[in-house]
């Protein structure tokens, strides 16, 4: 078996022409045939599993060969063989962010074999002279290739001994069996039918608040008192404290470009806009500047810095909206007219999403004849705001992109800032979000704003999250969003928000609340409309968070239980449960060796109490049915003594929304 070692790294291997003895195959992770790279976090043990096979009863050894970000050698890492699922595996620890390459190589292990055949015949007492001299051969061979003298003199020094007929059998086998002299055997021993895995493949690290993080969402023209004066960055500063202590860890704002004047909306998304309103920060550009520039009413770049500052010393990050598209107003339209879609008559196209009219943003032609001109401004955007600090985006609509783009993009920004994190909402087909994921976005708007019944969210877990999906996906379960107020909300008002907001928070380790959410805002544009009235997407808004019915109690207490529970940040180790009444919904979520065992319950029911027996799953979590167990309630300290897998949960909406219980051991 290979020991860990390293190795000056060359160029990628190819398959060999002639067959090989050995086989590799059906290695684990890999995706897509290693078309894309599978994804992991900072100080992640990697596990890599293979199929490797070869005819005949020979020994083999295997390896796991890699590479990390900016390294010029391989390392090497030995695997094992698992006999419970017939796999090689092996791992090894991926301390930086960045691109990682990984391959299995394997061979016969012939010192291995020799050592295992001449204890069995020594064992059933047979002579072993003829033996000796072939396991002398292989070491000799071993010590021809040895790349240090002193290895080379170990190695010729115990094949002499194996070979000296003047030394007495035990001797010669005690030299032959010796552990020291295996490991320095495969140190230096170099195969003949040495087999590499047909391709290399790649892991993606990110750092951690690509996987563990809570979001919250707020406009910085709001971050006022007065709704006749604009918010700024630096009022926006002095909000921050209040979002931190909340808990929360990224600071997502959207666009804070120039507004658009000319085709400017007014509140409620109407089409005639007032000589005060704000219009939509989706419509970019205006005389002041384009993506490069912010809005003069915010402040200016030093007070956006201020502001970034301000947060990291909070231990928050900001996040900003990368939105590429333009108002009419934008500096491109007279710079680069060709970089969008012209009509025939001359004019341009603003987007359209039937029955749905933008006229405020003209979106961009990203297969233009200047396509590579559009692109690397695209691209210059995403530096210039990184160089201000900026390391997390949330993409706006990225599906309406070329996919082409989003992945020469991403590795453009990861080639010289690894660390930063993209963030899709694309709110579109499963097959789309999944793709999106692959070329490189860190994490993805799912469709958990429109699940709300127990059906909806198992049937959507196992679509969207399922065993393949988590290799390279990863969920952000924001609760609402500008955009999107479902009726859930509008129509079943604090119950449904607790709920809600207890599911986000527990099911994925990231999650999203976009401000109003912790006031239950859920009054619509008009009956059937996920708009908002009122939109803060076309007006200021003033808030009073504290006011009566709030639930920042709520959220700060499961921001404190998500830092403070491992099993949380986790998105592989959510499993649903038997509930019996499907009014109420039943998973856990585990850490490795019952470090951190949660069962979550949640009615989700909002209008009326509901109970249920649930089905612990005893012998996965180690408890004896025969002996009482405590689950102590994380949301109110409650702690209760059950016994055996059968127990009795009534939930009234109006008091809790559920439980999160974590199990005493």
């Amino acid at each position: 078996m290979a020991s860990s070692t390293t190795r000056r790294r060359t160029t990628k291997v190819t398959t060999p022409r002639t067959p090989a003895p050995v086989v590799i195959e059906c290695v684990e992770p890999e995706l897509d045939a290693g078309r894309y790279p599978v994804k992991r976090i900072v100080g992640d043990t990697f596990e890599v599993r293979a199929d490797i096979l070869k005819d005949g009863h020979d020994l083999l050894a295997a390896r796991i060969k890699y590479s990390g970000p900016v390294d010029g050698e391989w390392h090497f890492v030995p695997m094992f063989y698992d006999q419970n699922s017939d796999q090689w595996v092996g791992s090894f620890r991926v301390d930086r962010a960045g691109r990682w390459m990984y391959t299995v190589e394997s061979w016969t292990d012939r010192f291995g074999t020799w050592r295992s055949e001449i204890q069995k015949k020594i064992g059933a007492g047979h002579d072993v002279s003829s033996e000796l001299l072939e396991g002398a051969e292989i070491i000799d061979a071993a010590a021809r290739r040895a790349r240090f003298g002193d290895a080379r003199n170990e190695l010729r020094a115990a094949a002499l001994i194996i070979r000296d007929g003047r030394l007495s059998g035990a001797e010669r086998v005690a030299a032959a069996l010796d552990a020291q002299l295996h490991t320095l055997l495969d140190d230096n021993y170099s195969p003949p039918d040495l087999t590499c895995y047909v391709r290399e493949l790649e892991v993606w690290v990110d750092r951690e608040r690509a996987a563990f993080a809570s979001w919250y969402e707020l406009f910085p023209r709001s971050q006022t008192t007065d709704a006749d004066r604009h918010g700024t960055f630096l009022s926006t500063a002095f909000a921050l404290p209040r979002i931190a202590e909340l808990g929360f860890d990224v600071v997502y704002l959207p666009p804070v470009h120039p507004v658009g004047i000319s085709a400017r909306k007014g509140p409620n998304n109407s089409l005639a806009a007032g000589p005060d309103d704000p219009g939509s920060p989706w419509a970019i550009g205006n005389d002041a500047g384009g993506h490069t520039a912010v809005e003069p009413k915010l402040g200016t770049l030093e007070d956006f810095d201020t502001l970034v500052a301000t947060a990291a010393e909070l231990g928050l990050e900001i996040a900003l909206d990368y939105a590429l598209q333009c108002s009419p107003d934008h500096p491109w339209l007279k710079q680069h007219p060709e970089w969008f879609f012209v009509r025939p008559d001359g004019t341009i196209k603003y987007a359209e999403n039937p029955p749905k009219k933008y006229q405020d943003i003209y979106p961009l032609n990203f297969w233009c004849d200047d396509r590579e001109g559009l692109w690397n401004a695209c691209r210059d955007i995403l530096m210039f705001w990184i160089d201000h600090g900026v390391h997390t985006f949330r993409v706006d609509n990225p599906h309406t992109k070329p996919f082409a783009f989003w992945e020469w993009v991403i590795g453009e920004v990861h080639a010289k800032y690894p660390d930063v994190v993209f963030l899709a909402e694309a709110f579109t087909r499963p097959r789309t979000m999944k793709l999106l994921a692959k070329l490189g976005f860190s994490q993805s708007y799912t469709y958990f704003t429109w699940k709300n019944s127990t059906a909806e969210l198992r049937d959507w877990w196992a679509e969207m999250h399922n065993a393949e999906s988590l290799e390279y996906m990863r969920g952000n379960l924001f609760a609402n969003t500008p955009d999107i107020l479902h009726e859930y909300l509008q129509h079943f008002g604090r119950p449904a928000f607790r709920v809600r907001l207890l599911l986000a928070a527990t099911m994925s380790p990231l999650y999203g609340i976009y401000s109003g959410f912790e006031l239950n805002e859920n009054a619509p544009v008009r009956p059937g409309s996920e708009e908002y009235l009122d939109s803060e997407k076309y007006q200021i808004r003033v808030r009073d968070y504290k006011a009566p019915g709030n639930l920042n109690g709520d959220v700060k207490l499961l921001n404190a239980i998500r830092r403070d529970n491992s099993a949380l940040q986790r998105m592989d180790n959510l499993v649903f449960r038997e509930s019996e009444n499907p009014q109420i919904v039943f998973f856990t979520k585990t850490a490795p060796g019952w470090r951190n065992d949660l069962l979550i319950i949640a009615n989700v029911d909002p209008t009326r109490a509901q109970e249920t027996v649930v089905t612990v799953p005893l012998a996965e979590l180690g408890l004896d049915p025969d002996i009482p167990y405590v689950v102590e309630d994380l949301l109110t300290g409650a702690r209760y003594s059950w016994r055996g897998a059968r127990n009795y949960i009534r939930l009234d909406p109006n008091l809790q929304p559920g439980h999160i219980f974590r199990l005493q051991r």
